[in-house]
């Protein structure tokens, strides 16, 4: 469950009205080469309902929104919107109880639900055969929710949004949203406050104001159900009307009048806060969802300042070197949008000469424009972008999304043609047109920077008695069907469930040693693939950490014939994305191409393999931002976590101890010939395994592939293989900490390590911590957050690893709750690992099925076929690995499980918190948990003074 700024997709935004009864798909004469085909209908209560069909996977997206979001919440209620969609995760009348529970045992993924200023939804894949069961939940708890919500449910929901609200605001940075809508918007506008809202008026939220709240906005009428994926119309309407048909209609409320509330002067603003650099932000409001001119200005957004290539980036980090990185783009919302421009300063840089490039470069494209290649390039790489974001049926962004998306805001579920339709016909001109249409003369902007500094909190304004609501009556239109679904009997669950698909493996040998995997997949046309070498941040040497994932990163930093840029301009004209990343025990280098540009592609990726320029000027400068997005890691409470507990846990000088990304001292001491030294004997293609998925065929691929890197060989001698050493086992417990001033939250992570995953019991492990905190419904979480409500949420888990897995617990807790909430999680790991209160037989059986449940929804894209297939291979696995991995869960016993338990060893655990010691020194050594040791950012004890 989260809270989401405003912010369309940017690629299925647009146009008009319709009515919403049953439209079949139209092809639009400029439709995109992969549409979304659908039908709809509406129930006569208003239930508006979207199906679109693809039967790749036995699955089901189920997508509601709701017309209402922060907008539309009175003076002195901020934050109801985002508050219910929490109390809606809490059990209905007849599902009492958390709601997650029933998606355990079918196998649900993707579930989630997000708020912003616009509209809630609600989201969740199933298997085929469990869709009445998703149905009747999200049916229960539209049409039978009030009878559930009591004093101690919003009591417990009221206290995890407000640790949700600390959290964000703990992050650096984290002030800024809230400030940014105060200013950009009138007070009254509905967009003038935040969509979490205050701390006060959360607190002053009464039952009875919630429970008006949910009759006022939460009908049918007032929603959209989009069904995507295994699904057709005759069968929606069948369900849909069988468990939807009943609820009665609330009011129909009358939506907000669009306000850009555009300024028309420029202001500026400063604040401060624990951050290692200043930060600009330059916004303006502009055009509402649903135009042709923010599709336009999303377009001029990405030529100014949305890649590598883009004018904002050539100048500010290339040529003049003033930032270490830059942003820009515009992000649709109902009735204003905001266009943004983001800078994050190099240490030591005045601002206002960055702010003086920025409006340079800007008056710039107002004046002259883009040029026909910026908006061709720019153009084939959006396109490019929604074929890939269309590959996914339901989750964030995917086909489900877009169309309720559609529905809700302009009525045509269908919109987002209008806004591919815009896109096709972007020219320089129209685009310059509407850049100086709301960027201007005359159209005002704000600027706010942040500086270092100390974090001040935002002083709230006392909570205000709302007006009352004045609904009207319900419209006589809406009419109820009789339903024959008997709620007393409680959810429908499913008797049978889909077999797990994975697609079939073909094994090839290239000339030059690589092996080739091959897994077909033809429903997009894109083809992903992956250049696997043995060896990552674990053989880098001692002196040198953060060597591996700092080289793998300037391989697209320019290549064979092409500088940086012009590889950049090369990548995104054929619509290619590549990277590269280097893991513990592993370095893969990607691509995704399009399959009509899979041939040029797949040159530009061989030359980024072979061939990367590796050219001085680049080295420094990615030096700078490297070494500065460092600074910005020990600035934020989880990147001092993934920074400094590796070398607890591991102990001074074992592979996995250093931080992945280096230390400062490293990276600034890396040479050109460190890299291409790391380059020539790190990536040995007799060595590597490349896996492609996508739309292709070993007929086709091989010689592609022979041509590109059949005779490549490595240049250098084989580097020794990296030795993992076994890690000192702790004696007992100890507890670290850092301090972090003003912190309104701490950040607790208890830890340790597993036998590597190819221990025989590694699954057993895996399981073991399913019941602790693997899962919403574990342990953990319900215990810190549902129950005690102190943190957003708990968790555990392990990474994988050919040594020892790092093994860790965590929760972000309410300051005030430091030492209360460490006193939980041992007592909730010692009594577990003792066996004091062993895994159930319904915790295994609950756990057993989310991880085998969920798999046949788990590989609906290429992507994730292509990890599991890299993974298997660094591991040494069959092909079949995903079907035995299942099986061995099937038949795992309670007393396995338990067993498994005994290696997390909760009494010899390494602690971190991370917080304001002023506030959690105290109670953290009153616990006497084990020595306590206070550390610096680096890791290094503090000495006293």
């Amino acid at each position: 469950m989260s809270m989401l700024r405003p912010a369309a997709l940017a690629f299925a935004l647009a146009t008009a009205l319709s009515a919403g009864t049953y439209a079949p798909a139209v092809q639009a004469a400029n439709a995109p080469a992969v549409d979304i085909k659908y039908e709809s209908f509406t129930l006569p209560n208003g239930l508006r309902v979207v199906v679109h069909t693809d039967r790749k996977a036995p699955i089901v997206a189920v997508n509601v929104w709701y017309h209402v979001g922060s907008k539309d919440e009175p003076a002195g209620r901020t934050g109801f919107a985002h508050l219910f969609e929490h109390l809606m995760f809490n059990g209905s009348e007849n599902a009492p109880g958390e709601f997650f529970a029933p998606f355990k045992d079918i196998g649900a993924t993707n579930q989630n639900g997000t708020t912003n200023s616009d509209r809630t939804n609600y989201f969740e894949n199933v298997p085929t055969t469990a869709l009445d069961t998703a149905l009747w939940m999200e049916s229960d708890r539209m049409g039978h929710l009030l009878g559930a919500i009591d004093q101690k449910t919003l009591d417990e929901q009221r206290g995890v949004v407000q640790n949700e609200k600390r959290q964000g605001e703990n992050q650096p940075y984290g002030q800024v949203w809230d400030e940014l809508g105060k200013i950009m918007y009138p007070a009254g506008h509905p967009y003038h406050h935040s969509t979490i809202g205050s701390m006060n008026d959360l607190n002053a939220a009464s039952l009875e104001d919630v429970k008006t709240w949910f009759k006022t906005w939460y009908g049918p009428n007032n929603a959209v159900l989009v069904l995507a994926g295994d699904i057709d119309l005759a069968t929606a309407k069948e369900k849909v009307s069988k468990f939807f048909g009943d609820i009665p209609a609330t009011p129909t409320m009358t939506q907000p009048k669009v306000d850009v509330a555009a300024h028309t002067s420029n202001s500026r603003s400063e604040m401060t806060d624990t951050v290692p650099q200043s930060r600009i932000y330059r916004v303006w409001n502009v055009a509402q969802y649903g135009t042709p001119d923010l599709d336009r200005l999303q377009l001029l957004a990405q030529i100014l300042g949305g890649g590598k290539s883009s004018r904002l980036e050539r100048r500010l980090v290339h040529q003049d070197k003033l930032v270490d990185s830059v942003s820009a783009g515009a992000y649709g919302s109902q009735l204003s949008s905001t266009f943004m421009i983001t800078a994050a300063v190099k240490q030591g840089v005045d601002v206002a000469k960055v702010e003086a490039v920025i409006d340079e470069e800007l008056n710039k494209l107002l004046k002259d424009g883009p040029s026909a290649d910026e908006v061709t390039r720019n153009r084939t790489a959006t396109e490019a972008g929604w074929i890939r974001g269309v590959e996914r049926i339901g989750g964030f962004g995917g086909k489900a999304d877009a169309l309720a998306e559609c529905a809700v805001f302009m009525g045509n579920p269908g919109c987002f043609r209008d806004s591919l339709k815009t896109l096709a016909e972007a020219t320089p001109e129209n685009l310059r047109a509407s850049g100086n249409a709301w960027l201007g003369a005359g159209k005002g902007s704000h600027t706010l920077v942040v500086n270092p500094g100390k974090r001040v909190a935002i002083t709230e304004e006392a909570t205000v008695k709302p007006t009352p609501f004045n609904t009207p009556k319900v419209d006589a239109k809406y009419k109820t069907t009789a339903s024959t679904v008997n709620r007393s009997k409680g959810v429908p669950m499913p008797t049978s469930f889909p077999k797990l698909v994975f697609p079939a493996q073909q094994h090839a040998t290239l000339r030059n040693g690589t092996k080739v995997i091959l897994a077909e997949r033809h429903d997009i046309p894109v083809v992903q693939m992956s250049y696997d070498f043995r060896g990552g941040a674990a053989v880098d040497p001692a002196d040198k950490p953060g060597m591996a994932n700092f080289s793998i990163g300037l391989l697209d930093e320019g290549a064979g014939d092409l500088d940086a840029l012009a590889f950049a301009d090369r990548a995104q004209a054929l619509g290619a994305t590549v990277g590269a990343s280097a893991g513990l025990d592993s370095s893969s280098i990607y691509l995704s191409a399009l399959k009509q540009n899979l041939e040029p592609s797949m040159a530009l990726y061989a030359d980024m393999l072979r061939k990367p320029r590796f050219e001085q000027a680049d080295i420094d400068r990615v030096r700078g931002q490297w070494i500065a997005g460092i600074k910005q890691e020990k600035a934020n409470p989880n990147g001092l976590v993934r920074r400094v507990l590796p070398g607890l846990v591991y102990g001074a000088g074992h592979p996995y101890a250093n931080p992945s990304n280096g230390t400062e001292a490293a990276i600034a001491g890396l040479t050109r010939a460190d890299i291409q030294t790391w380059h020539d004997t790190a990536l040995r293609p007799q060595d590597a395994t490349l896996v492609v998925v996508g739309d292709t065929t070993l007929k086709e691929i091989l010689p592609l592939l022979e041509k590109q890197f059949g005779d490549w060989q490595a240049a250098g001698k084989r580097s020794a293989a990296a030795a993992i050493p076994m890690a000192a086992a702790q004696p007992k417990a100890r507890v670290f900490m850092i301090d972090q001033p003003g912190a309104v939250q701490a950040n607790i992570v208890a830890a340790e390590t597993l036998p590597s995953s190819n221990d025989a019991k590694s699954v057993q492990y895996d399981m073991a911590n399913m019941v602790i905190g693997g899962d919403f419904t574990a342990r953990l979480n319900m215990n810190l957050r549902e129950d005690k409500h102190w943190s957003y949420g708990a968790g555990s888990g392990a990474g994988s690893a050919v040594g020892q897995r790092l093994w860790r617990a965590s929760a972000p807790v309410q300051i005030d709750k430091t030492g209360e909430a460490m006193a939980e999680m041992q007592r909730e790991l010692g009594d577990y690992t003792s066996g004091k209160r062993p895994a159930s037989a319904e915790e295994v059986a609950g756990m057993k099925k989310v991880l085998t449940l969920t798999l046949p929804g788990a590989y609906e894209t290429a992507s994730a076929v292509m990890n599991t297939i890299s993974s298997n291979a660094l591991y040494g696995r069959p092909d079949d690995y995903v079907f035995k991995r299942s099986a061995e869960i099937e038949a795992m016993t309670p007393e396995q499980v338990n067993a498994a338990a005994k290696v997390l060893a909760s009494q010899a655990l390494t602690w971190l918190v991370v917080g304001d010691l002023s506030k959690t020194q105290g109670p953290v050594e009153a616990l006497k948990l084990g020595e306590v040791t206070v550390l610096d950012a680096d890791g290094k004890p503090v000495v006293k003074k």
